[in-house]
């Protein structure tokens, strides 16, 4: 075999081991994608997705499906996630929640949430309002947290997703206050019965509670991190409010099946970090008062495995016994 002819078949195997990255990268999306949401029309995560979907579809010219697969507290959406085909073609657009959260809260989960998952990238990262209606007899967080104490177990607090129920417990643990917990399949759904008057309080993602507000339905006594929300500049922090320590926020991510190709694993970052940054995107940011959150698949794995930590840690400390 001559060296020109050994250079020939070199080169071809080259080609041949590089192909299947050069298909993957260059023909992938070739049909619709759809991101699952695990929380209902209307909620924060759900919000997200569609204004990412915009912007993917803008980047591909393929339509983008976002399916709502709410209840269980994200699992029936994560689940789904988790047995879909391992293609690039179904995302799970989803938040701590169901990635960090619902292992300390369950005796058992039907997905892994590191196993089953191949991480794509952070999203965004944001706080919460406590919110009451607006006939509540209390207008700071002093005077809930009085009348609370006054009135051991008479005030209840719903909540529609695991950053809203651990903003709850953090409150009734670092206030020392008895406070009945109301769960619900989503904040949407939870704040129809705030209005209503079934439950009395709760904190909520921002771009669930901002427009109640805004609409003279809710009354906002507290933001959950330490830093007063743009959003809501007269509304002050609950630690500042007088609960010490007191922070409490969120994240979104995006994850596909385990055992996705590298190939479309890097596309989908790549096409989520782009939507990330898009028109439709920041609208959203702006409204809820989050902010825009990007990563590597390997620096959102790193950050989940902490923030499980911290989540475990925060439920262990609330005297929550897992379901």
């Amino acid at each position: 075999m001559t060296s020109t002819t050994r250079r020939h078949l070199l080169t071809a195997s080259l080609a041949l081991a590089l192909a299947p990255t050069a298909f993957a990268q260059g023909s992938f999306p070739s049909k619709p994608i759809t991101l699952l949401v695990p929380f209902a029309a209307g909620s924060a995560t759900d919000q997200l997705a569609r204004a990412l979907g915009l912007s993917i579809t803008e980047q591909t010219q393929q339509p983008v499906i976002v399916e709502n697969k709410g209840g269980a507290s994200g699992m029936i959406a994560a689940q789904a996630a988790a047995k879909a085909p391992a293609d690039g073609y179904t995302v799970l657009i989803t938040t701590n929640t169901t990635h960090a959260a619902n292992e300390h809260l369950y005796k058992k989960l039907a997905y892994d949430p590191v196993k089953d998952f191949a991480p794509l990238t952070g999203l965004g990262k944001g706080g919460q309002v406590l919110v009451v209606p607006m006939n509540a007899p209390y207008k700071t967080v002093g005077e809930l947290l009085a009348f609370a104490k006054a009135h051991p177990g008479k005030l209840s607090f719903g909540s529609g997703s695991s950053s809203s129920r651990m903003a709850g417990e953090m409150l009734k643990q670092l206030a020392g206050v008895d406070i009945l917990h109301v769960p619900y399949k989503s904040n949407p759904l939870a704040i129809t019965d705030l209005m209503g008057g079934q439950i009395n309080l709760m904190v909520t993602d921002m771009s669930t509670g901002v427009p109640q507000i805004k609409a003279g339905k809710l009354r906002a006594l507290g933001y959950s991190t330490p830093k007063r929300s743009p959003q809501l500049p007269d509304v002050p922090t609950i630690a500042e409010a007088g609960v010490k320590g007191y922070d409490m926020g969120y994240w979104f991510a995006a994850y596909a099946p385990a055992h996705t190709p590298a190939p479309v694993v890097a596309k989908l970052n790549q096409l989520l970090r782009t939507a990330v940054g898009s028109p439709a995107a920041a609208s959203f940011f702006d409204m809820s008062g989050s902010e825009a959150w990007t990563t590597t698949p390997q620096e959102l794995a790193q950050f989940q495995a902490v923030e499980t930590t911290k989540w475990g840690q925060v439920i262990k400390a609330a005297g929550i016994t897992p379901e």
